[in-house]
């Protein structure tokens, strides 16, 4: 199936201009061809995504934030991944439904939304009835979530930065918090309050919007700004996340040799350490304060864990 991408790419907020369609790279680093790193039950997300049987996670190759502590690195600079067809990823989300997923759940499609749109289409065509998880860093524009809204019907999305100068500082996106925040609007419009089914045993979440923030070091006052900003805009509208699980994956990799990371922690030496679990707990309590009911919390080591599975084509 052939996917007409734009002769200057808009899919993401850089708005790069890339012609992908002619196939050359775009700022997130894909060019017309769909790469796939990984198709699996994964167990891993929070208890209505996951539940005992697994989701069915596809991890895409390539990303147009490129957080400078990615705990993904090697997929979001695309040095793992296989190219496939629409029709074969169809295939493939329909094997997980065989498997026993409960939801399909691709995971950064921001720079693949047209590919991801025709497979679910497809995919649907031949059987698919499983929930659409749309598992994104949050980098999304407003159109594009609106292009959403016949495929998507649960948004599990990042909030990573409430303060423009952290977000420049790590992701090279100053308009990040502006952006996050008007693409969350949008989300939470398109799929409305979180609604549940019974599957596999418990709760499945089969339409509704998570909204993860993933705590940093040295960071403990822009979390804060998050969690008031999330709980006083949007209630029990949305399923709030917070995690402990932060690796300072870069710090291996500037171990390793790794001069890119070695350059990073050179300016961000912060990336270096775990978030330590006090400070952890002092954002639960902050979220207990303001009168946040109900939220995802990780227990201590949370980080300790094997959170990052192994990119090695698995199903793909």
């Amino acid at each position: 199936m052939r996917i007409d991408l734009p002769v200057s790419c808009d899919l993401c907020p850089r708005t790069c201009g890339a012609n992908r369609a002619a196939g050359a790279r775009g700022v997130c680093g894909a060019d017309d061809t769909l790469v796939v790193a990984r198709a699996a039950l994964h167990f891993w997300e929070e208890p209505p995504i996951s539940g005992e049987r697994g989701s069915g996670t596809v991890f895409f190759s390539h990303c147009p934030l490129h957080c400078c502590y990615c705990q993904n690195a090697v997929i979001a600079a695309g040095e793992a991944g296989r190219v496939l067809t629409v029709e074969q990823l169809a295939d493939r989300c329909l094997e997980l439904q065989r498997q026993g997923a409960l939801n399909l759940n691709f995971v950064t499609p921001t720079h693949y939304a047209l590919h991801v749109r025709a497979v679910v289409a497809l995919a649907r065509e031949r059987g698919l009835t499983l929930p659409i998880v749309w598992n994104t860093s949050g980098y999304e524009t407003v159109q594009a979530i609106r292009e959403n809204a016949d495929t998507v019907d649960v948004y599990l999305t990042d909030f990573k930065y409430a303060d423009a100068a952290l977000a420049q500082r790590y992701s090279q996106a100053s308009d990040y918090p502006e952006v996050a925040l008007a693409a969350l609007d949008e989300m939470v419009v398109q799929v409305g309050k979180p609604v549940f089914d019974d599957a596999g045993g418990g709760p499945r979440l089969v339409r509704g919007v998570v909204v993860r923030h993933l705590m940093l070091p040295e960071a403990l006052e822009d979390s804060r700004r998050i969690v008031r900003l999330v709980h006083e805009r949007y209630g029990d509208h949305v399923l709030l996340s917070l995690m402990n699980q932060y690796t300072p994956v870069v710090a291996g990799a500037a171990a390793a040799g790794d001069e890119r990371a070695a350059a990073v922690l050179r300016r961000c030496p912060e990336l270096a350490e775990r978030v330590p679990d006090d400070d952890y707990e002092r954002l639960l309590d902050f979220a207990d304060s303001i009168g946040v009911e109900d939220y995802f919390w990780q227990e201590g080591g949370a980080a300790e864990e094997s959170f990052i599975p192994p990119f090695d084509l698995t199903g793909v």
